[in-house]
C-alpha cells in the first residue's frame, strides 16, 4: 500500500498512528502541501479532494479522507482494535474523534488559514487568535467529556483507540502554534503518555522521510 502524507498534516498524522498500532506497512509518498502540491492535476486526479492523506491499496485502489481510511485498515487488521466492541464505549471514543475531525480541524486547516491571510486579508496576530480560539473550544469540551467518561492512560481504558489516533496531532498542533494547553490536564497527560509509546513515536512528523524544518 501506499500512503500520500505530508509530515506536519494531522489528518496524516493520525492515519500514520493507526498504521504504526497495527503494526501495517506502507510505502511514503510525500506530498508538500506548503509548495501547494496538493493541488497538481495528476495529484486530483488521484484524489479530487486535493488533500492528504491519500491510502492506495495494493490493487491500485484510492481512498482519502483519514477516518475512512483508518476504519478501511480496521478491516483489514482488526488487531489490535481502535474502535471497541462494546456498543457504548464504541460511540463514546467517535463521539470524541468527530468532535476532533469535524469540529476542530476544519477550522484551523492549512487551507483554511491561506484563505483568512491571502484572500481575507488576517494579520499574522489575528491568524494566531483565531488559531487558539478553536483550539480553546474543542479542547474544553474534549477535557469535559475525558474527565466525564474516560479511563486509564489513554482516552478510554488502557489501550489505544481511533480517539487517542486523533487527539495526539491536535494536541501537537496546538503546542506548535504556542496555545496555552494548561487548562487540559486530563488531555495533556493522555497526550504524554502517547509521546512515550513506540507506535506513536513512529508516526510522529519528525520521523517522517519529508520532514524539515
Amino acid at each position: 500500500m501506499q500512503l500520500y502524507s505530508f509530515f506536519n498534516s494531522s489528518t496524516s498524522y493520525r492515519v500514520r498512528i493507526a498504521l504504526a498500532i497495527k503494526g501495517l506497512h506502507v510505502d511514503y509518498c510525500a506530498v508538500n502541501l506548503r509548495a501547494g502540491e496538493q493541488r497538481d492535476q495528476a495529484y486530483r486526479t488521484l484524489n479530487p479532494a486535493g488533500g492528504v492523506p491519500l491510502l492506495v491499496n495494493d490493487e491500485g485502489v484510492a481512498l482519502g479522507q483519514s477516518l475512512a481510511i483508518i476504519d478501511y485498515l480496521e478491516t483489514l487488521q482488526p488487531d489490535p482494535p481502535l474502535l471497541p466492541a462494546e456498543p457504548l464505549l464504541r460511540a463514546r471514543v467517535l463521539e470524541l474523534a468527530n468532535l476532533i475531525a469535524c469540529d476542530m480541524h476544519p477550522l484551523n486547516n492549512l487551507r483554511v488559514l491561506n484563505y483568512l491571510k491571502n484572500e481575507l486579508g488576517v494579520s499574522e496576530a489575528q491568524q494566531q487568535a483565531w488559531y487558539a480560539h478553536w483550539i480553546a473550544e474543542g479542547l474544553r469540551a474534549v477535557e469535559a467529556l475525558l474527565v466525564r467518561h474516560g479511563v486509564g492512560e489513554y482516552c478510554f481504558g488502557d489501550q489505544p483507540t481511533l480517539a487517542d489516533c486523533c487527539l495526539v496531532p491536535q494536541v501537537a498542533n496546538g503546542i506548535r502554534m504556542n496555545c496555552d494547553l494548561t487548562l487540559y490536564p486530563r488531555v495533556m497527560a493522555i497526550y504524554y503518555h502517547c509521546q512515550r509509546q513506540p507506535a506513536f513515536q513512529q508516526a510522529a512528523p519528525a520521523q517522517q522521510p519529508d520532514y524539515c524544518e
